[in-house]
Protein backbone atom coordinates (compact mmCIF):
# COMPACT_ATOMS: atom_id res chain seq x y z
CA UNK A 1 0.00 0.00 0.00
CA UNK A 2 1.17 3.37 -0.78
CA UNK A 3 1.82 6.09 2.14
CA UNK A 4 0.27 9.40 1.81
CA UNK A 5 2.41 11.93 0.62
CA UNK A 6 2.82 13.49 4.29
CA UNK A 7 4.68 10.09 4.92
CA UNK A 8 7.11 10.74 2.39
CA UNK A 9 7.92 14.24 3.66
CA UNK A 10 8.58 12.77 6.81
CA UNK A 11 11.15 10.45 5.25
CA UNK A 12 12.51 13.48 2.87
CA UNK A 13 13.11 15.11 6.84
CA UNK A 14 14.67 12.44 8.27
CA UNK A 15 17.28 12.50 5.37
CA UNK A 16 18.03 15.98 5.52
CA UNK A 17 20.00 15.03 8.65
CA UNK A 18 22.81 12.86 6.57
CA UNK A 19 22.58 15.63 4.47
CA UNK A 20 23.52 18.43 6.69
CA UNK A 21 25.99 16.48 8.67
CA UNK A 22 27.64 15.75 5.22
CA UNK A 23 27.61 19.53 4.02
CA UNK A 24 28.39 20.53 7.77
CA UNK A 25 31.40 18.21 8.43
CA UNK A 26 29.90 17.14 11.49
CA UNK A 27 28.29 13.89 11.86
CA UNK A 28 25.86 14.62 15.34
CA UNK A 29 22.88 15.10 12.78
CA UNK A 30 23.73 11.67 10.78
CA UNK A 31 23.87 10.40 14.56
CA UNK A 32 20.23 11.36 15.27
CA UNK A 33 19.11 9.66 11.82
CA UNK A 34 21.04 6.07 12.04
CA UNK A 35 20.67 3.47 14.27
CA UNK A 36 23.41 2.32 16.49
CA UNK A 37 23.69 -1.17 14.74
CA UNK A 38 23.46 0.40 11.36
CA UNK A 39 26.17 -1.17 8.69
CA UNK A 40 27.70 0.49 5.88
CA UNK A 41 28.95 -0.78 2.51
CA UNK A 42 30.81 1.17 -0.29
CA UNK A 43 33.90 1.50 -2.18
CA UNK A 44 35.68 4.70 -1.56
CA UNK A 45 38.88 5.33 -3.80
CA UNK A 46 39.06 1.89 -4.87
CA UNK A 47 38.94 0.75 -1.21
CA UNK A 48 36.01 -1.47 0.16
CA UNK A 49 34.02 -0.03 3.31
CA UNK A 50 31.78 -2.28 5.25
CA UNK A 51 30.36 -2.68 8.51
CA UNK A 52 29.56 0.00 11.16
CA UNK A 53 28.03 2.93 10.16
CA UNK A 54 31.21 4.73 12.50
CA UNK A 55 33.24 4.82 9.57
CA UNK A 56 30.75 7.07 8.01
CA UNK A 57 30.57 9.16 10.63
CA UNK A 58 34.87 9.13 10.70
CA UNK A 59 34.57 10.19 7.13
CA UNK A 60 32.19 13.21 7.86
CA UNK A 61 34.09 14.25 10.75
CA UNK A 62 37.62 14.47 9.29
CA UNK A 63 36.67 15.65 5.47
CA UNK A 64 34.53 18.44 5.07
CA UNK A 65 32.12 18.89 2.43
CA UNK A 66 33.52 21.81 0.10
CA UNK A 67 32.22 24.94 -0.65
CA UNK A 68 31.07 23.63 -3.97
CA UNK A 69 29.05 20.74 -2.66
CA UNK A 70 25.47 19.90 -3.58
CA UNK A 71 23.22 17.28 -2.37
CA UNK A 72 19.43 15.90 -3.98
CA UNK A 73 17.43 13.57 -1.61
CA UNK A 74 15.01 11.44 -3.41
CA UNK A 75 12.64 9.35 -1.58
CA UNK A 76 12.45 6.15 -4.11
CA UNK A 77 9.68 3.95 -1.88
CA UNK A 78 7.64 4.61 1.13
CA UNK A 79 5.36 1.32 2.28
CA UNK A 80 4.37 1.30 5.72
CA UNK A 81 7.40 0.80 7.80
CA UNK A 82 10.18 0.49 5.33
CA UNK A 83 11.57 3.66 3.24
CA UNK A 84 14.02 3.69 0.23
CA UNK A 85 15.84 7.20 -0.62
CA UNK A 86 18.27 8.46 -2.69
CA UNK A 87 20.70 10.84 -1.74
CA UNK A 88 23.24 12.24 -4.79
CA UNK A 89 26.10 13.95 -3.60
CA UNK A 90 28.51 16.52 -5.45
CA UNK A 91 31.73 17.62 -5.05
CA UNK A 92 32.45 16.46 -1.50
CA UNK A 93 35.79 16.82 0.01
CA UNK A 94 36.10 19.32 -3.22
CA UNK A 95 36.43 15.89 -5.42
CA UNK A 96 33.80 13.44 -4.98
CA UNK A 97 30.47 12.17 -6.71
CA UNK A 98 28.19 9.73 -4.67
CA UNK A 99 25.19 7.99 -5.25
CA UNK A 100 23.95 6.75 -1.26
CA UNK A 101 21.08 4.57 -0.96
CA UNK A 102 19.58 4.79 2.34
CA UNK A 103 17.29 2.30 3.76
CA UNK A 104 15.10 3.68 6.67
CA UNK A 105 12.54 1.40 9.21
CA UNK A 106 10.05 3.20 11.13
CA UNK A 107 10.99 2.74 14.39
CA UNK A 108 8.64 3.43 17.54
CA UNK A 109 6.87 6.23 14.56
CA UNK A 110 10.29 7.64 13.72
CA UNK A 111 12.37 7.00 10.31
CA UNK A 112 15.53 5.60 11.60
CA UNK A 113 18.15 4.31 8.68
CA UNK A 114 19.63 0.45 9.21
CA UNK A 115 21.89 0.42 6.09
CA UNK A 116 23.67 3.32 3.84
CA UNK A 117 25.28 1.90 0.68
CA UNK A 118 26.74 4.17 -2.10
CA UNK A 119 28.56 4.54 -5.20
CA UNK A 120 31.64 6.84 -5.80
CA UNK A 121 31.53 8.28 -9.39
CA UNK A 122 33.99 6.71 -11.53
CA UNK A 123 35.65 9.92 -12.56
CA UNK A 124 36.40 10.64 -9.15
CA UNK A 125 38.00 7.99 -8.02
CA UNK A 126 41.52 9.06 -6.75
CA UNK A 127 44.11 5.93 -7.74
Amino acid sequence: MRDPIKEYAAVEEAARKFVKSVAEGNSSHARELFTEDAVLFGILDGKMERGSIDQFYRNVDTVGAGEGFKARIDVVAVEETLAVVRVLEEGWGGRIDFTDYLLLLKIDGEWKCVAKAYNQNSDTIEK
